[in-house]
């Protein structure tokens, strides 16, 4: 007997022990929640979340994953340096152009004051200048090769963010796949663990086990629905890590 009173005690210390971090992960994620809707950690409105309550979206565009290239803005501000990039090439090339300028003049000669404005006086002048840039074409030149070696390089940041976002998309949903998996051999392994709770009370009330086996019962069924809420929390957060890597928003696109 004493031995079974120091193992269930023993149990009973490690699940308290796990209590404090656990604690701690909820108070930081509170906080975090906080300031993601703009409010102060100490500021009150920030009502308890039940994981029972929280639904799974059920229309989630996944198979349009060519709309990433729209509203992802990690793709956006990419597309944006790379046309930043070769508006810079054209510039660096229009300063090694030669510089034309015209410029026009306009008057009127007459005798008198009287005739200065009639028909026939006026004339026109009209002059051209041109700059070439001989003595910076060296500076110039260099300053387009390093004008096109950016452009290369947003080029190629381009890609390397198009298909990383693809890769953050496929990760994703191949972690939701595995979550569902997860999730059911969990379920089951909570039912089986619901009817051997069952099954020892019974033989309890019949005097056929000790309160031992019914305390190690509970202990299991108890370990395998934390097991199963793990596992809806990991889809949850998957769900969420899916919704940045479509880049969000596509609720408010017309075209949806």
């Amino acid at each position: 007997m004493g031995l079974d009173v120091a193992a269930q005690e023993a149990a009973l210390a490690q699940a308290e022990q796990a209590l404090p971090p656990l604690e701690k992960q909820q108070a930081q994620l509170r906080d975090l929640l906080a300031a993601l809707t703009g409010r102060l950690p100490s500021e009150p409105g920030l009502q308890t979340l039940d994981l029972a309550s929280v639904r799974l979206p059920s229309d989630i565009p996944v198979s349009l994953p060519s709309r990433l290239v729209e509203q992802r803005p990690d793709i956006r501000a990419a597309e944006a340096n790379l046309h930043a990039a070769s508006a810079q090439v054209g510039v660096a090339i229009a300063n090694r152009l030669p510089n034309f300028t015209l410029s026009a003049n306009a008057g009127g000669a007459a005798t008198s004051i009287a005739d200065l404005f009639t028909n026939g006086n006026s004339f026109w002048t009209l002059t051209g200048d041109v700059t070439q840039p001989i003595f910076h074409g060296g500076t110039l030149l260099h300053r387009q090769k390093a004008a096109e070696a950016a452009l290369d390089q947003a080029r190629e940041q381009y890609r390397s963010t198009v298909i990383g976002a693809f890769q953050n998309v496929a990760d994703t949903l191949q972690a939701l796949q595995a979550d569902g998996r997860a999730i059911e051999t969990a379920a089951r392994a909570e039912q089986a663990a619901d009817r051997s709770l069952g099954i020892t009370r019974r033989q309890l009330d019949l005097g056929q086990v000790s309160a031992a086996a019914l305390l190690i019962a509970e202990q299991t069924y108890q370990q395998a629905v934390i097991s199963r809420l793990q596992a809806e929390a990991a889809r949850y957060a998957d769900t969420a890590a899916l919704f940045q890597a479509l880049g969000g928003g596509w609720w408010n696109r017309k075209d949806a």
